[in-house]
């Protein structure tokens, strides 16, 4: 018996409702033993008391990729897709991420950390910046700024979403992201926006979004892409599934911007949208990442 754990409590629930639906579906159709479980944080107990002997984790942002679902199923002796605790609590973290991945010579736009209630120190790279919160995906809480008097609004925006935000020189370029399954890096995905930003609004819902997958990159230009994406995601000790995001700046100069340990399962996501390029149904990729 599988379940498949969606919801949460992060602010990707709904997204993650929208995941676990298709995930869910997905094994109904292959006639896989199952059943959905939307977790939140007074039903843990409810969970337990199910039979069941796998977790197939769909859970998106704090809750689901920090680790703490990953914790408590290896407490209760329960395997589950995806990355263990110890990575996906590193993942998580975008300052901490960057700071490992710097050790380790990977293509990163400049940055620095700053801490609600602290001086932050000077900012000796350029204008603009991004102002990210450190523990939150699909570009929630993001804003960009172009002159220097909108940081103290930018770092607010942030700190909504916790006590860190990182403020990183902005790219200007193409998003690129390179989903991983089991140890192989999928065709890169181009993403093109009409945003400024590729937020929450343009991942999930928006018509004109557009994606060209197999992407526009040369041979060596997508082989070196697929390369960094899974260093970058076997330095962190993830594993099974996940996605890396890019930016390329004009000259086709990558920059990792952040990994997911638990991606999104949407119509609009990227991760069957890779898949499909390689022929894998949806229905398939989710046995594959099930039995990853």
């Amino acid at each position: 018996m599988i379940a498949v754990l969606m919801g949460g409590y992060s602010a990707e629930r709904e997204i993650s409702l929208l995941s676990g639906k298709a995930v869910y579906d997905a094994f109904c159709k292959s006639k896989v033993n199952c059943f959905a479980f939307d977790l939140t944080q007074d039903n843990l107990d409810e969970l337990w008391s199910k039979e069941f002997d796998k977790a197939f984790i769909v859970l998106h942002g704090r809750g689901g990729e920090d680790g703490f679902i990953q914790s408590q199923l290896e407490k209760n002796n329960i395997s589950y897709t995806g990355s263990d605790a110890k990575s996906s609590s590193l993942c998580m973290d975008k300052a901490v991420t960057k700071d490992l991945w710097s050790k380790h010579n990977l293509p990163l736009a400049a940055s620095i950390v700053a801490t609600k209630g602290e001086n932050l120190d000077s900012i000796t790279f350029p204008l603009p910046w991004a102002v990210k919160p450190t523990l939150e995906g699909s570009s929630i809480g993001i804003t960009k700024v172009t002159h220097e008097s909108e940081l103290d609004s930018a770092l607010k925006t942030a700190f909504k979403y916790g006590n860190q935000a990182l403020v990183e020189q902005w790219i200007d370029g193409d998003e690129y992201t390179v989903s991983i399954l089991n140890d192989d890096a999928l065709p890169s995905i181009k993403i093109i926006s009409d945003h400024d930003i590729y937020d929450y609004h343009s991942k999930y819902f928006s018509n004109k979004t557009e994606y060209l997958c197999p992407s526009d990159l040369s041979k060596d230009q997508e082989l070196n892409l697929q390369k960094i994406a899974l260093k970058a995601f076997n330095l962190t000790g993830a594993s099974g599934w996940g996605r890396v995001d890019f930016i390329l700046d004009k000259d086709r100069v990558p920059f990792l911007l952040e990994i997911n340990t638990v991606p999104g399962m949407t119509s609009h996501s990227l991760v069957p949208m890779a898949a499909k390029a390689l022929n894998i149904s949806f229905e398939e990729l989710v046995i594959k990442i099930l039995n990853g």
